[in-house]
């Protein structure tokens, strides 16, 4: 293929994030965001990495998707980057939710938008967005391939004892109500990068993997193929994050509604932005929640203690999915930066075979490290995640297919 340039666009309900990258040498040419979209405070950072050149910002309003795309358009082009460019192979799309249609990047027809169109009702806050993100990416560029990676692809090998819930089966069926798992590019690139790490092949290795950020995931990895999640019919389920209660008692929410007297909108706003760390504590912000716990804070240390249990009861079950476990992997923003929650995650774990060293665990890089003891018989690794090089890497073998 002669053009060997992808554009990765990954569009939020007020917000486009993008990077072009050469897939020769998976170089970044271009980075930016635009956000506020719609509003009069309205913000595009664009960065021509390509060139060496400073970061560039405007701000102003920017009306929508379409002023957004252009303008992201416009700045690409003073880098003589621009969308009309012959060297330009595809454009990827990062899209949240492809229910159980969706197993692998996807080429974008009329077929498929009506396809993410129709998963809405399973994804309101995300899949609208990103189809306002293709159809205006597409009206500027209709000649050009426009491929989906879904978050929820990489899971959809889990076996059904995994992805089933245990209610009706007519009822789930008839609502698509199962476990579907996100943050699959991530879990896709880490267990991969992971298993390079180990110098063996993502078929050989059994691999635990821990997103960590403000949302957070676990994936059970056999063999390169996700096989249990932490994350379910929504993001909602699984691991505390940063305003999500994760794992609850269903009958929470009829209790709330029956003696809180809480509509299903303020539940629903409850459990997915005023819990977690934040409902905890106040703070979401891992750092400030370390920095409050070296203050003597008890309210910050109880939100932190209830965390890594969640963290270590994930880690434990899916040892027993996997039955044989090389290595766990930290990857995201709390991950990869916070020394204090891998160590607490693993420790009192010496049983299993994980352990951390505290010198190699204190150490900062962007580059995948181990941070475990020689001789551990469980790898731990800290993997930095790279969803915008895994969605261009898949974009990229699709359209060369064609």
């Amino acid at each position: 293929m002669s053009a060997t340039r992808i554009l990765v666009l990954n569009s939020g309900s007020s917000s486009v994030k993008y990077q072009l990258l050469d897939m020769r040498d998976s170089s970044r040419l271009a980075v930016g965001l635009v956000e506020r979209i719609g509003e009069q405070s309205s913000r595009l950072k664009h960065t021509p990495l390509a060139t060496g050149g400073a970061s560039r910002e405007q701000t102003g309003p920017i009306a929508d998707h379409d002023a957004a795309l252009k303008a992201v358009s416009e700045e690409l082009a003073r880098d003589g980057l621009g969308l009309d460019s012959p060297e330009l192979a595809a454009i990827g799309h990062r899209v949240v939710h492809g229910g159980k249609h969706f197993t692998e990047p996807t080429v974008i027809d009329a077929a498929v938008l009506a396809e993410i169109e129709r998963l809405i009702p399973v994804a309101p806050l995300h899949n609208p967005a990103n189809l306002t993100g293709i159809r205006t990416a597409m009206a500027l560029r209709p000649d050009l391939p426009q491929v989906a990676v879904f978050d929820t692809a990489f899971h959809t090998t889990m076996p059904e004892s995994a992805a089933r819930y245990a209610i009706d089966v007519e009822t789930a069926d008839a609502h698509r109500i199962r476990r579907y798992g996100f943050h699959g590019t991530s879990h896709a690139y880490v267990s991969r990068a992971t298993a390079k790490l180990l110098g063996r092949t993502p078929e050989e290795v059994n691999v635990i993997v821990l997103h960590l950020g403000n949302g957070a995931s676990a994936s059970a990895v056999r063999g390169g193929r996700c096989v249990d999640t932490s994350m379910g019919l929504t993001p909602l389920e699984g691991l505390v994050m940063g305003t999500r209660s994760g794992d609850a008692d269903p009958a929470v929410i009829f209790h709330l509604a029956r003696v809180g007297e809480m509509s299903i909108d303020e539940i629903d706003t409850l459990l997915n932005k005023k819990s977690g760390l934040i409902g905890l504590c106040g703070d979401n912000d891992m750092r400030e929640i370390r920095r409050r716990i070296d203050e003597g804070d008890a309210q910050a240390k109880l939100a932190f203690d209830i965390y890594i249990h969640r963290l270590k009861k994930y880690i434990g079950a899916y040892y027993a999915v996997l039955g044989r476990v090389d290595a766990v992997a930290f990857t995201a923003g709390v991950g990869e930066n916070a020394a204090e929650v891998r160590a607490a995650a693993v420790a009192d774990l010496e049983s299993l075979g994980l352990a951390v060293d505290g010198g190699l665990n204190a150490v900062r890089g962007d580059e995948p490290r181990l941070i475990s003891p020689a001789d551990a018989r469980v790898a731990v690794a800290v993997v930095p995640t790279d969803e915008e090089l895994e969605i261009a890497t898949q974009t990229y073998a699709l359209v060369g297919r064609y």
